[in-house]
């Protein structure tokens, strides 16, 4: 077994994960989010092809557990359901709202 390496930005580390397990109280939503991230990552692209249960078995987590998780972040838009896919074969876009601040702060 090959051991693949991912490179995060220090904000899903420094500001994500307090936020979404210290404050927001739900510890799933970013070991889901994470676990989406590499996968955006690995493929080179953010849309990523994820079922709950393709989630689940990733994590380690129940499907339902997951569908909870998915809701909240796609309330705090870190992801979004893609018109890509089907609801037999979902398809979810990773969202860095994040660079988009950066990218913004950086050019005014």
């Amino acid at each position: 077994m090959t051991t693949r390496q991912y490179s995060v930005d220090a904000y899903v580390f420094d500001v994500l994960m307090p936020d979404l397990v210290g404050h927001d109280r739900r510890p799933a939503a970013f070991v889901v989010y994470l676990c989406l991230l590499t996968s955006a990552q690995a493929l080179g692209r953010d849309l990523v092809p994820a079922s709950l249960q393709a989630i689940a078995v990733r994590t380690g987590l129940s499907k339902s557990a997951v569908q909870v998780a998915l809701r909240h972040l796609k309330r705090r838009g870190l992801v979004e359901d893609s018109d890509a896919g089907t609801q037999l074969n979902p398809v979810r876009r990773v969202l860095r709202p994040w660079r988009r601040r950066w990218a913004a702060g950086t050019s005014a």
